[in-house]
């Protein structure tokens, strides 16, 4: 029988603990988002689904709600059992990764997702993202082998699985996330400058000559090819609408639901996000949310600096740093100065597997943050 004082002293204990800042500015932002897929997706709802016109708000609702419980979930644990948990959780996702070349589901040239009965369109790697890095700081702060540059192997042996999984999706976006992640803790244990540069300069060739060279990545070939040269390109429907929508935004924006991009591009509430955002609110819009992502930034760096455990540095630093890549790569695709990578924005793009995989990078920087209660 379920003890309630028990669990009421548990949850009343947990929320005394948490910082409350990093916790409303998490809700704030889930809470833009839910906004924000209402305004660009009902009329989508509408004219493509032939159903109510708060069909994919409804479904933005719920995943919202899933990802709560699963916010509080992480945040609740103790440090030891999160770090447990972890291991568990990075080898069933890694599993679950594994399974999408062989049972996916293939969307517009891509095999990224699984079908499960519990959530349609699942895609693991964003499972995989927080639960990776924790595996990463956990071996770079083990105290069994003393040889750093032994422990930076063990890292790269770490992340070698995933980013061959994802590539044969093929999703060189997510590919570059994880890469890149994995460079910042690596640089942030103490590698050397000239080591680290070395081997991203041969892990860029690397990828260059699989991209231009290799059959399967023909399409992604195509996409850089038309990036660069977009007057002979195929490739810039998407990212030429959403800089024309960002521009006809202006400062102020067209106004709630007067946009016209979520009804031209495809995925939009997605992808493009910031793009239906900026046309509908305007670029002051942007600013704002920009301005909000910077003080979750530095509220957590913060934390950072007082922390003294090694470990746990490592793990909020990478946390931080992947959504600050993945935030700094979707911008860069919605203003064309990247090729498009299919990447979503954390907290605000609609998206059940973006969605959990950003509560759970939540959940685990609010524990890691949570002061000690004499």
């Amino acid at each position: 029988m379920l003890n309630f004082n028990s669990i009421y002293k548990f949850y009343y204990e947990w929320w005394k603990s948490i910082d409350k800042t990093l916790f409303i500015l998490i809700i704030f932002l889930f809470s833009l988002g839910l906004f924000f897929s209402l305004v660009s997706t009902s009329l989508i709802a509408s004219d493509k689904l032939n159903t109510n016109n708060y069909f994919f708000f409804f479904k933005h609702f719920l995943y919202i709600g899933v990802g709560m419980i699963v916010l509080i979930f992480f945040s609740s644990l103790s440090k030891e059992s999160l770090f447990k948990i972890s291991f568990y959780f990075f080898f069933i996702s890694l599993f679950f990764l594994f399974l999408v070349p062989i049972l996916g589901t293939e969307i517009k040239g891509s095999k990224r997702w699984l079908n499960l009965f519990f959530l349609p369109r699942f895609q693991p790697i964003e499972l995989v993202k927080p639960f990776i890095i924790i595996f990463i700081a956990t071996i770079l702060c083990s105290e069994k082998n003393s040889n750093i540059y032994f422990k930076y192997l063990l890292t790269f042996i770490t992340i070698v699985p995933t980013c061959l999984l994802l590539m044969m999706q093929p999703d060189i976006g997510q590919t570059l996330l994880i890469f890149l992640t994995w460079t910042t803790l690596v640089f942030i244990s103490g590698v050397s400058l000239p080591i680290i540069l070395t081997f991203f300069s041969f892990s860029l060739l690397s990828l260059v000559y699989m991209v231009f060279f290799i059959p399967k990545f023909t399409y992604i070939k195509s996409r850089i090819l038309s990036f660069f040269n977009p007057i002979d390109g195929t490739h810039n429907f998407q990212s030429d609408k959403a800089i024309d929508a960002i521009s006809s935004g202006g400062y102020f924006g067209k106004g709630i639901g007067e946009g016209t991009l979520k009804n031209k591009v495809p995925e939009a509430h997605t992808d493009y996000i910031i793009s239906v955002i900026a046309e509908e609110f305007g670029v002051v819009a942007i600013v704002l949310l920009v301005f909000l992502f910077l003080f979750f930034i530095y509220t957590v760096f913060k934390k950072i600096y007082l922390e003294k455990n090694e470990k746990i540095q490592l793990v909020l630093s990478g946390i931080l740093c992947l959504i600050i890549f993945q935030a700094l790569i979707h911008i860069g695709v919605n203003i064309r100065l990247l090729p498009t990578t299919g990447m979503t924005l954390p907290f605000l793009s609609y998206g059940g597997s973006s969605i959990v995989g950003v509560s759970i990078m939540s959940g685990i920087i609010l524990n890691l943050t949570k002061r000690q209660i004499d």
